[in-house]
């Protein structure tokens, strides 16, 4: 099984070190090879760089660690590569003025979820995961002692949610499912609920991510 991550970013690379920590297999593609080459040979032998055509073709599992932005116009142009995939979004729907104040980039009601999930063939496996944790505490938090820190994901899909879950425990972190897609925007920013930013900043475990899943902003 191999994890193809679209996007060495800030959170592509985190999760990459993750799941690669975790024993798990991933192909790495971003805009310049070389950023992708240089984390691969960090990485070791569970990884390696790849084009997006290539990484997505080999991979069962496909994370796009993109802005939201691009990964709309990049999903049209590979759309048909990603045919029965399981496809992880963590994406979030920010954007920021000119003095670098946080807004959302999508109207009120509706998630990037959504407007992701739309825009995948119909047999793809979709599931938002991986975005609810700021890029320096994803990377710091995983494996965290003596309890572990949950991330929740969302999805309508039985399969995305098996793979959420081995590919979360994987990276050294609880799997909460927060719902379905229709739940996507609890687990967003900004805005979220359940989003780090929604819960004061704090990393939640398991028992406390159980708790605000059925709190009172439900």
């Amino acid at each position: 099984m191999t994890t193809a991550i679209v996007g060495v970013g800030n959170i592509g690379s985190a999760v990459a070190r993750h799941l690669v920590a975790g024993g798990e297999s991933v192909a790495l593609a971003g805009k310049g090879a070389s950023r992708a080459q240089q984390l691969a040979d960090e990485l070791g032998s569970l990884a390696r760089a790849a084009s997006v055509q290539d990484a997505i073709t080999g991979a069962d599992t496909v994370v796009f660690a993109i802005w939201l932005d691009a990964m709309r116009e990049l999903i049209p142009q590979v759309r048909p590569l990603l045919e029965g995939k399981v496809v992880i979004d963590p994406s979030n729907p920010i954007t920021f003025d000119d003095k670098g104040q946080v807004g959302r980039s999508l109207p009120e009601g509706q998630s990037a979820g959504s407007v992701i999930a739309a825009l995948l063939p119909e047999n793809a496996h979709y599931v938002k995961a991986f975005g609810t944790l700021g890029a320096d505490v994803l990377t710091a938090s995983a494996n965290r002692s003596p309890r572990r820190a949950a991330l929740f994901y969302a999805t309508d899909d039985s399969s995305a949610a098996v793979t959420a879950e081995r590919l979360i425990r994987a990276a050294g972190f609880d799997p909460v499912k927060a719902g379905g897609l229709a739940d996507a925007e609890r687990i967003e920013a900004p805005g979220g609920d359940l989003h780090q930013f929604g819960l004061n900043g704090q990393v939640v475990d398991l028992d406390q991510a159980r708790a605000e899943l059925d709190g009172p902003h439900h």
